[in-house]
């Protein structure tokens, strides 16, 4: 089971579910293999002891749920994870299932991993301690860590758009604006950005393929990408790789620990 924070009454109220979601893809009701349920579990040990040892207290958190290596990507799903009482919480976007729509959820680490991984690896990346205190102080809000969020769920959505909003691009306009208390709405976060300097994912997709992907995806979409970068098979999004080059590049990164099994 986990939590769903849906904004009301200018509160956030925690909603359990029956049944994980899948970020971007169509949920298929049927109980995980007994082998996958073991190799997330190992997975999930082996990383809190990393981040234990590391003696993070928020972390930014990537998976391998789908092959992306086609598309030169390693890591496809990001989330944030925070220790609170000695227990690690993920706090991430997902889509839910077969539609165009969003949420944030909180999960257990183990839960993170039993979503039907490509590979059972993870990369961690440890920000600087001032950054960490930026992030607790939104992911422990209930109104802050809803801020930048859109429910309109697109896969490949623009990166300097605010139609839609993929987990990525989630947890990246919520990394600004837990860095810059002036942030109040996503167009100042992608702004912010803009001028630290980050390089979206570009991805070289043909006009049948964007057909393809339009007609029989419910959370795929093109139509906020700029016609002259669409038309040139040029789109620009947010891919995980993209967001731990950024942390990397722009110095908010302390470390970087992976684990895989």
């Amino acid at each position: 089971m986990y939590k769903k924070l849906l904004l009301a009454a200018a509160t956030a109220l925690a909603l359990l579910l029956p049944a994980l979601g899948h970020a971007g893809q169509g949920c298929e009701q049927k109980p995980p293999a007994a082998g996958m349920v073991t190799q997330g579990i190992a997975l999930a040990v082996k990383t809190v002891e990393q981040l234990d040892a590391s003696g993070a207290e928020v972390v930014i958190i990537g998976r391998a749920g789908q092959d992306l290596s086609k598309y030169k990507q390693h890591y496809s799903h990001l989330g944030f994870a925070y220790k609170d009482n000695g227990s690690w919480t993920i706090v991430h976007k997902l889509n839910e299932c077969d539609t165009a729509l969003s949420n944030i959820y909180e999960q257990g680490m183990g839960q993170f991993f039993l979503d039907d991984p490509y590979r059972f690896e993870t990369t961690i990346a440890v920000p600087t301690p001032e950054i960490q205190q930026g992030l607790r102080a939104v992911l422990t809000d209930p109104r802050k860590v809803l801020a930048e969020h859109t429910p309109n769920y697109n896969m490949l959505s623009y990166v300097w758009s605010t139609r839609y909003q993929q987990s990525n691009q989630w947890v990246l306009e919520t990394l600004a604006m837990a860095q810059e208390s002036s942030i109040r709405n996503r167009e100042q976060a992608q702004a912010w950005l803009k001028f630290k300097g980050y390089q979206p994912t570009v991805l070289t997709l043909g006009p049948m393929t964007r057909l393809g992907a339009r007609m029989f995806k419910a959370n795929i979409a093109f139509d906020d990408h700029p016609n002259e970068k669409r038309f040139s098979d040029r789109i620009e999004t947010i891919g995980a790789d993209s967001v731990f080059a950024f942390l990397e590049q722009s110095g908010m990164q302390l470390s970087r620990i992976v684990v895989s099994l």
